[in-house]
């Protein structure tokens, strides 16, 4: 562990300026989701636009085709939250879905995962010019995921959380592996804001009953 912290260390004297600027706009968005603010949605597309140029550097290109999604999802999340609202309500509110939408949901994920997932292991043989993709598996796991997550988001669903959960769990793991350490730090500090968020959507006076 003293060898491990002694190469974080020397790897934040030298961190790569948008690795930086991804780490701050990226805990701001999760610090503004778990407060239901909607300033989570423009800082979710800062952190999105520093994250192009990280991921294409260290080849996930599962994760840099996620965060084309993401930039997508995250405009149209800032709509949502603002003109989703019904005459009555000051703010969307937080709702859930039934055990069978969920069901649903975590089957089309898992096929989702499979599909990219293939397609990543062989995306050298699509696009010979490009180097073989790193973890195609994994990586498809956490982009996949990842989408799932962020479209509950953009639906102020509370399972939004259990889905990034176990995102961060496996992109700390995986971006320690790689070497962006800002990164790995980043999704472990996200691990605890997800327990946090799900805590604090569940005990706010803006949870609805099940649809």
């Amino acid at each position: 562990m003293t060898q491990i912290g002694h190469e974080i260390l020397n790897y934040a004297l030298g961190i790569d300026s948008y690795e930086f600027l991804g780490l701050i706009f990226g805990l701001l968005a999760v610090w503004y989701l778990i407060k239901e603010s909607i300033l989570t949605w423009p800082a979710g597309i800062l952190y999105v636009l520093v994250s192009f140029i990280v991921f294409w550097k260290i080849r996930l290109y599962g994760d840099l085709l996620l965060h084309v999604v993401f930039l997508v999802l995250n405009i149209y999340g800032w709509y949502f939250w603002i003109f989703g609202r019904k005459n009555e309500e000051k703010e969307l509110p937080i709702t859930t879905y039934d055990p069978k939408q969920n069901l649903l949901l975590l089957l089309i994920s898992g096929f989702g995962i499979v599909i990219f997932g293939y397609f990543l292991a062989n995306i050298n043989n699509i696009w010979g010019h490009i180097p073989p993709a790193a973890l195609p598996y994994w990586d498809a796991t956490t982009s996949v995921l990842s989408i799932t997550g962020i479209w509950l988001m953009t639906k102020k669903k509370l399972e939004n959380w259990y889905y990034w959960f176990v995102v961060d769990v496996l992109a700390c793991g995986i971006y320690f592996y790689k070497g962006i350490f800002f990164y790995s730090f980043l999704y472990g500090v996200y691990i605890a804001m997800a327990v946090s968020g799900y805590l604090a959507w569940k005990k706010s006076p803006n949870l609805l009953s099940k649809l």
